[in-house]
């Protein structure tokens, strides 16, 4: 005969509280110290005890699932240096309370709105996170029509009835210039991201403001999506120019060491001949030859804090106020230097 499946009442009895006590626990509510909530969970662990999240869903009407919508292709969101960090993130929040996150990913095309409405009308999710933010962003007033609760990653243009989370990437882009200026650099582009993307028009803007700080326009700046294929195809258009820059700042990692080949393809060198600096401090950032000055972001972070609001936004727990995280901050590596004195001159 199979032994009986562990209930709430034996954690209770190992961790020696009250089942009430194991709930507030469990669900990561407040009320405990935190020696409390973790001998519960240690003994959650020893009994090997799991919610059922059936049982739940019918007893309280809820899903125990947050929802995360992406608009990207699956080969490209494979390699993406910040959705996996930021998902690990949200994970750890989720797996000690039981709960599950469904992920959708839209690809080009395809109506994304419909994806948040089958979450909403099937009961799938108890709530979204809202990333990839974009100007006079649609999905705000659809969200709030569906009544589904929702964290937003950054502070949408408009009115939000959302709480938000929140990493400014501008100082750190704006340390990349003024370390590059430090360097000597006076020719310096940028690769930007989808202009419709707030963030990516925020990293823009912090660009050009901080060269205009110095009196410098960008000897260009090329769009591009993100992509290790558009980093490339932007590198070439700006080694291209007449007078081509001695540094360039890519809007994220993935097109920085992308670019870096372009540019060894084309004969050069990093940093002899041309500075290269990212954004993220993915991975691989650290260990590309030569090493990829960038700027770190901390998507895990990001994803614990999304997580939690989210949660509290759902339990009711009060007024769910914005989070602030520690901004964005400059990482140097081998990849930039002061500019070469042969090759590709500095304008005198």
């Amino acid at each position: 005969m199979s032994k009986a499946r562990p209930t709430i009442a034996d954690v209770a009895t190992r961790a020696g509280v009250s089942k009430g006590a194991v709930s507030l626990a469990l669900n990561g509510r407040p009320g405990l110290a935190q020696a409390t909530v973790e001998r519960i969970i240690a003994a959650a662990d020893e009994l090997r005890w799991r919610p059922s999240n059936r049982a739940r869903s019918l007893s309280v009407s809820k899903a125990f699932a947050l929802g995360l919508v992406l608009t990207r292709d699956p080969d490209v969101l494979s390699s993406d240096p910040f959705f996996p960090a930021f998902i690990g993130g949200v994970e750890s929040v989720l797996g000690p309370r039981g709960q599950a996150l469904v992920l959708q990913v839209v690809t080009a095309g395809e109506d994304e709105a419909a994806g948040y409405r089958r979450l909403a009308q099937d009961g799938r999710v108890d709530g979204v996170f809202l990333s990839d933010l974009r100007h006079d962003d649609p999905r705000i007033d659809l969200l709030a029509s569906l009544g589904m609760p929702a964290v937003t990653l950054n502070r949408p243009e408009g009115s939000s009835p959302f709480p938000a989370v929140l990493l400014d990437d501008r100082p750190g882009t704006v340390e990349v210039v003024q370390h590059l200026l430090e360097l000597g650099h006076r020719r310096i582009a940028h690769v930007a991201g989808p202009p419709a993307f707030v963030h990516a028009t925020a990293r823009s803007g912090a660009f050009t403001s901080a060269l205009a700080d110095a009196g410098l326009e960008p000897v260009g700046i090329e769009g591009s999506d993100f992509t290790a294929a558009g980093g490339i195809e932007a590198t070439k258009r700006l080694l291209a120019l007449p007078e081509p820059p001695t540094a360039i700042v890519y809007a994220n990692d993935r097109m920085a060491i992308a670019g870096i080949g372009a540019v060894q393809r084309a004969g050069l060198t990093v940093p002899d001949d041309l500075s290269i600096a990212g954004f993220d401090d993915s991975e691989l950032a650290e260990f590309v030859h030569p090493g990829l000055t960038t700027v770190r972001a901390d998507p895990f972070g990001f994803g614990e804090a999304a997580a939690r609001t989210l949660n509290q936004l759902i339990d009711g727990d009060g007024e769910v106020a914005d989070v602030e995280l520690p901004p964005a901050r400059l990482v140097i590596r081998r990849s930039t230097a002061a500019p070469a004195s042969h090759g590709m001159l500095e304008e005198s």
